[in-house]
């Protein structure tokens, strides 16, 4: 069996049914169509939950009429150098606590770790009390020159407000990620690889999310 390095952590939560979803969203659901155990030529697995489930990208056409599908965000962005910051003590992510990371100039993948790390532990009951973006932290990001915003827990903006965040981010093309497990993972910078499926003309979709350390071996 190959043997794996502490080079490579997968940031990725897995998909299933123990996964929290957002309210609304269908259940995750795992349907076998061929089976093994009873005597079928093969196994052969439909699957069924939203794309905005677990780790996953969002694309502009998620919240902007007539915006860029997941198929046709530029790989550019999606690969490459990224900051992660902690805040674990935040309850909200404003201009503020922004001001205060000291990111080093010329970032353009910002991957936040909070808090909301810790609940992908803590069973498959969704919580409202996630940390996530004011507005005004979102338009900080984009006049910061930032592509790719990175977060800890299902939405990019809080349970409780309209969809303001997720409009300054998408309508300036900024690439949201949301449902990352940042829990083992050391501030600082690393390379990001966060493949979202290939879906032609939808919104969002699910995605394998990994960072490459850039120390030395």
């Amino acid at each position: 069996m190959r043997k794996y390095t502490d080079k490579y952590i997968d940031i990725s939560v897995p998909v299933s049914s123990k996964l929290p979803i957002w309210p609304g969203s269908p259940e995750i659901k795992f349907e076998r169509n061929l089976d093994l155990d009873q005597g079928d030529i093969a196994n052969d697995t439909t699957i069924r939950f939203s794309v905005h489930t677990g780790t996953h990208v969002d694309a502009p056409l998620h919240f902007v009429a007539g915006g860029n599908g997941v198929d046709k965000l530029p790989l550019d962005v999606l690969i490459g150098r990224a900051f992660v910051v902690e805040v674990e003590d935040a309850d909200v992510i404003s201009t503020e606590i922004l001001d205060k990371l000291g990111l080093p100039s010329g970032v353009e993948r910002l991957l936040i770790r909070t808090r909301n790390s810790a609940l992908w532990g803590q069973g498959c009951e969704f919580r409202p009390d996630f940390v996530a973006l004011t507005a005004d932290a979102a338009q900080w990001v984009v006049e910061r020159g930032i592509r790719l915003i990175g977060v800890d827990y299902l939405s990019v903006q809080r349970f409780q407000d309209g969809p303001e965040t997720h409009i300054i981010l998408l309508k300036s093309e900024v690439v949201i990620i949301e449902g990352l497990n940042l829990t083992n993972v050391t501030p600082g910078e690393y390379k990001l690889i966060c493949l979202p499926l290939k879906l032609e003309g939808v919104e969002g979709a699910p995605a394998r999310v990994v960072l490459e350390s850039l120390s030395p071996a």
